[in-house]
């Protein structure tokens, strides 16, 4: 808390030319002689601030001396920081610029923020995963900047039946799923998205992109993930499902889960969804203790043969 109040004392005395101990201690709810132990803490830790006495006295900084936080608070601070440090999946430049910027941080505050950056470690795979390291694609940075930059680029895109093309596209952001990297663009055939690293060429052109008045990035993102989903798992059955078998659904099936309405005898109406109807039956025949799939038919008749397989080959 404390360390929020210095912060808060120093972007005081940026706002004002002078305070007094008695103003600082309004502003931050503390006692007078509080406040006066944080100005002699500031100056004590090299802050070039300077106390006159007597009427009309107060604190000041020397020379109008200035330590630019835009406004942030000490916990503001941190919070950036966390993204820097060298575990961090913050891009190199990114590490480099926080890192450059605890210097500009009053000393007081500067372990604080070195200790953030190296507090987190970000692991992006999943338990059971392999240990492949997921390097940013090499164009990911080139793409980047034209989105920054609202340039069209001359885009070459292997597709992932290996079929190659090139055309130019406006790129409207990137997102990052998991590893995987996609560039969210506007194209002549409508709105497109690129995997990054199947991009074989990127190439920034001087003309301007044509960025939608009301584009949205997050939405539009989760307008694309919705649909690659459907694709994905087209196939829906119908299950009912005692109480207790509804968390161990949630873990196994995630999203692919809609949970409805309790039936007379106390169980749970849910909708599952799959990619085809034997890989789903084959997902749901060890949870025949819970789940009881009532459609279509196909499915329960996968369930059957399964059950019929398991038992010819262990009894």
């Amino acid at each position: 808390m404390r360390t929020d109040r210095l912060v808060a004392v120093l972007l005081l005395l940026q706002r004002r030319e002078q305070v007094t101990a008695a103003e600082v201690a309004r502003e931050l709810e503390v006692s007078e002689r509080t406040a006066r132990r944080d100005l002699d803490a500031l100056a004590m830790a090299g802050v070039p601030v300077y106390s006159t006495q007597g009427r009309g006295g107060g604190w000041r900084l020397v020379g109008g001396a200035r330590t630019d936080l835009s406004g942030l608070t000490a916990g503001e601070a941190r919070a950036l920081f966390l993204v820097a440090g060298p575990a961090a999946a913050a891009a190199p430049a990114v590490r480099a610029a926080l890192r450059k910027l605890v210097h500009a941080l009053p000393e007081p505050f500067r372990a604080q923020a070195e200790a953030a950056a190296s507090s987190l470690v970000t692991d992006p795979r999943q338990w059971g995963a392999n240990r492949a390291e997921h390097r940013p694609p090499r164009f990911l940075g080139v793409l980047q900047d034209a989105v920054i930059r609202g340039v069209q680029v001359r885009l070459g895109y292997i597709d992932g039946n290996g079929t190659g093309t090139t055309r130019t596209v406006h790129p409207l952001g990137i997102v990052a799923k998991g590893p995987s990297w996609y560039l969210v663009t506007r194209t002549e055939a409508g709105r497109r998205t690129f995997r990054i690293d199947r991009v074989s060429s990127a190439d920034p052109t001087d003309d301007p992109v044509n960025r939608p008045a009301d584009f949205d990035l997050a939405g539009s993102w989760r307008e694309i993930a919705d649909e690659v989903e459907r694709r994905r798992t087209p196939l829906e059955i119908q299950a009912l499902c005692t109480p207790r078998g509804i968390g161990i659904l949630r873990i196994g099936l995630g999203d692919r889960l809609d949970v409805g309405g309790t039936t007379t005898d106390g169980r749970i109406e849910v909708v599952i969804r799959g990619r085809d109807e034997y890989t789903l039956a084959g997902e749901l025949a060890g949870l025949v203790e819970w789940v009881e799939v009532t459609g279509p038919p196909t499915v329960r008749a996968h369930l059957a043969s399964i059950g019929n397989a398991l038992v010819e080959r262990y009894r």
